[in-house]
């Protein structure tokens, strides 16, 4: 399957990820589903009886499933009334909570297995079985969906509530983050402020993370909420305690370009926590001025490229490579990442220096060869950079 994915399309391909697709729902493999939609399967040549009925796929509790069959290719297939029993049907797994409908549904009171899955590319959800019957806990995020779907509007406090019955990583959280953070309103700042004052971290961490979509999803840097966003951040990144709130209050700030947010990144970019370091990494040199970086975030992204931890490292690389001005010091300590144990720090530093026009990514790139089966996706991009800079190099 993974192949499948991996493999560039020509026509047949498509048609074996639209069979792949129908496979992959029939199997409520919603990660694949999604993935497979993602790769281009054809999913409105799929007859209806070749998959799931939306019902299942919400008893399921997987989001990506649901979300596979609410395709807009195949939308349109389900009426109102059935959206809005399917609505209501997530509504009464989310109230009840999972567990207690698992065992409503099996009569059972045997041990139950709790597990954590990938529900799709970005989101985990729990996954729980009991008496041979497995559902994931994912119908907070399934109703959210739906509600978005149908134009029923939740309030922001029910929608926070969500979120917060879960964490970071679970598809709940995420539903709920980015439909409050698309309504930019005052009611939705207003709560992400009050958030940003509570005295639990999770809360916190829920505005910090309102507060950075409001900026990320902002369309210029000039927008009422953009500002009011990176104005907050700012201000909060000096006094936040929590290192996972931090985090994520100054990856709030990677995406704007401005000298307040640089120094506010710079603050922090000695931080104990490597999730931290991370998040200053990531956002030094994201300015207007793609050849640009001030000399302090120069003197940072240096350091950081040498950091302990192999995330921050990497973080580092890609900023530097973003930057692509040819400073000599910072493509000879690119350069050096060649040589790292680790073949993922290895190919950030051949595409950075790619994007560098710097020659030793030929060498590095010919030194890991081919992207590894499995990890075509991944590695591919990388290595491609190094390529296209032969590619120019020859040809000019």
């Amino acid at each position: 399957m993974k192949q499948l994915l991996e493999e560039d399309g020509d026509d047949a391909d498509y048609h074996e990820r639209t069979a792949a697709f129908a496979v992959a729902v029939q199997a409520f493999h919603g990660h694949i589903a999604d993935l497979l939609l993602w790769g281009g399967a054809e999913v409105g040549q799929c007859a209806p009886e070749e998959l799931l009925s939306l019902r299942e796929a919400v008893d399921s509790g997987s989001p990506a499933l649901v979300g596979a069959l609410l395709d807009g290719r195949i939308r349109d297939r389900y009426p109102a009334s059935e959206l809005t029993e399917m609505q209501d049907l997530a509504r009464s797994w989310h109230e009840a909570g999972t567990e207690a409908e698992l065992r409503r549904r099996t009569g059972s009171q045997d041990d139950l297995v709790c597990t954590r899955v990938q529900d799709d590319e970005c989101y985990t959800v729990g996954e729980l079985t009991l008496s041979g019957v497995t559902v994931r806990d994912g119908h907070g995020a399934i109703l959210t969906a739906l509600e978005e779907l149908l134009g029923v509007r939740a309030s922001c406090e029910e929608l926070i509530t969500r979120a917060l019955d879960r964490d970071q990583d679970h598809a709940a959280w995420g539903r709920s983050a980015i439909v409050l953070a698309h309504r930019r309103e005052q009611e939705t700042w207003t709560a992400a402020e009050t958030l940003r004052a509570d005295a639990d971290p999770a809360r916190r961490l829920f505005g910090a993370e309102l507060m950075r979509l409001f900026e990320l999803f902002a369309d210029s840097h000039e927008e009422e909420f953009s500002v009011l966003a990176v104005a907050a951040l700012t201000d909060w990144s000096a006094e936040e305690t929590d290192s996972a709130v931090l985090a994520e209050v100054l990856h709030g700030l990677g995406s704007y370009a401005g000298p307040h947010a640089e120094a506010a990144l710079l603050a922090h970019a000695g931080h104990h926590d490597a999730g931290v370091r991370r998040a200053v990494a990531a956002g030094l040199g994201t300015g207007l001025d793609s050849t640009y970086l001030s000399d302090e975030a120069r003197e940072a992204l240096l350091v950081l490229m040498s950091d302990p931890d192999t995330d921050v490292r990497i973080a580092a690389c890609l900023s530097v490579g973003a930057v692509g001005s040819g400073d000599l010091t910072l493509t000879d300590a690119m350069a050096a990442l060649l040589d790292h144990p680790e073949r993922r720090v290895q190919l950030v530093a051949v595409y950075g220096l790619a994007l560098h026009n710097d020659e030793r990514c030929v060498e590095g790139a010919d030194r890991l060869g081919q992207p590894r089966p499995g990890f075509r996706n991944e590695e591919a991009g990388y290595l491609d950079a190094a390529w296209r800079y032969q590619w120019r190099r020859d040809h000019n």
